[in-house]
């Protein structure tokens, strides 16, 4: 069963997952979940920079920041994935958002394959919100999750069907991310009706998110 810890100061639960990020958020009652996409990404540390500007322009703290989305030149070692895991944090603790090894913050890594940042980069953020009047629902992000199992270990020990792209490899790694998914919106208290996509006869979108307001920077 998911460990669903509340953060006070942001006004969110989250799943406990590992040091680098959580399985995901929701807001807790009396708050709401708005995103904010960036116009042009921006390298690490000016991303943070960013939300640090708009959650101040938005009467926010810090620990209000509940997720992120970001873009990456190109995979990661597991030796590299966590030299920049811990890079990554340490703003985190600055604001006093991560604390004793425990990451409320949701998240999601993407490599992409046209025009890749030179470095990585922010993509877009979430953050809560006071919750307007007479609000009902929850909004949540699920983390992003690739196909492996477990939060720790070498990652080739946990990968699904690795190095198998063939469609029968491709359709079981695919049925393991949806599980992840869904599994991770169960321990939020949500699942795929909280979730829909934005078309008419479409059921599934992998990177999950339910939210109020979605903003441009």
């Amino acid at each position: 069963m998911a460990n669903v810890v509340t953060f006070q100061p942001g006004g969110y639960r989250f799943i406990e997952h590992a040091f680098q990020y959580s399985g995901g958020v929701a807001a807790e009652p009396g708050f709401a979940i708005e995103r904010a996409r960036l116009a042009r990404m921006l390298p690490l540390a000016q991303g943070f920079d960013t939300v640090e500007a708009h959650l101040k322009s938005r009467g926010r703290p810090p620990g209000a920041f509940c997720a992120c989305e970001l873009r990456s030149p190109a995979q990661f070692t597991d030796a590299g994935f966590v030299a920049f895991n811990r890079h990554y944090v340490e703003r985190l603790e600055s604001w006093g958002v991560f604390r004793d090894e425990v990451n409320p913050v949701a998240r999601s890594n993407v490599c992409p394959e046209i025009d890749p940042p030179a470095t990585p980069s922010l993509y877009a953020f979430c953050y809560t919100v006071p919750a307007e009047a007479g609000y009902a629902r929850t909004d949540f992000v699920a983390a992003g999750s690739g196909e492996a199992n477990g939060a720790s270990g070498p990652y080739a020990d946990r990968i699904v069907r690795r190095g198998d792209s063939s469609p029968e490899g491709l359709r079981e790694k695919a049925s393991f991310v949806l599980g992840a998914m869904e599994r991770r919106m169960s321990g939020l208290g949500r699942s795929w009706s909280d979730a829909r996509p934005p078309v008419l006869g479409l059921d599934v979108e992998v990177d999950v998110r339910g939210l109020s307001r979605e903003i441009v920077l």
